[in-house]
């Protein structure tokens, strides 16, 4: 009878220690939800590439991200600290954690770094999106302060139809619209060198590019 109590009391222990383990370790999944969607709007907002990212794709490529980093990463270095935990303290600790808590504190620190990195990988990026920005609007101003000295008449008619082509950092291809639709007036724009030179070239843009005649 005694050692039944006590056998009901130590099972009694040893399911609230664990339960109370879980509770401390169930930060993983509900962590993964979060940092996945603010990884997606990241992405969205703040994004590592000059030509950013849309929000729902976002979301998607983080999720696959995160689902690496928590099944594969995490997993990995969380079954490896378990294993120096049992190298070094061996059976001296009497309340180890537990292998799941281990992987969710794991899961969850890894998943909070890859956020933060997001976030300096998206500021690193933030001159660079200014600068080229800054670039196609001086492009802009060059191609028409050179159109209305040297334009056609008709060019300096549609100069609110021009557009503009990045060919390279700096170096952009200009052209205005003119009556014909099939024809422009076109220029190479390079705000490295302060240069416009006349493309004599009269395809418009979307015909240059797609491959067009």
């Amino acid at each position: 009878m005694y050692r039944s109590t006590l056998t009901g009391v130590s099972s009694e222990v040893f399911w609230a220690r664990r339960l109370r383990w879980r509770l401390r370790g169930a930060w993983m999944w509900p962590a993964f939800a979060i940092f996945t969607i603010g990884d997606g709007l990241i992405l969205h907002f703040l994004p590592p590439n000059e030509t950013g990212v849309r929000l729902i794709p976002g979301i998607i490529i983080a999720s696959f991200a995160n689902l690496f980093l928590v099944g594969a990463i995490a997993n990995w270095i969380a079954r490896r600290l378990v294993a120096r935990e049992r190298r070094v303290h061996g059976q001296e600790r009497r309340d180890p954690l537990p292998p799941e808590v281990i992987l969710d504190r794991t899961a969850t620190i890894l998943l909070s770094l890859a956020a933060i990195g997001l976030v300096v990988a998206g500021l690193g990026n933030r001159p660079v999106i200014v600068s080229e920005t800054n670039a196609t609007h001086e492009a802009a101003i060059r191609a028409r302060n050179y159109v209305l000295a040297h334009g056609t008449p008709q060019a300096k008619t549609n100069l609110e139809d021009a557009n503009t082509r990045r060919l390279a950092a700096g170096y952009f291809r200009v052209c205005v619209n003119l009556n014909n639709r099939s024809r422009a007036f076109c220029m190479f724009v390079d705000t490295n060198k302060n240069t416009v030179v006349r493309d004599h070239d009269a395809r418009p843009n979307p015909v240059e590019f797609s491959g067009g005649f």
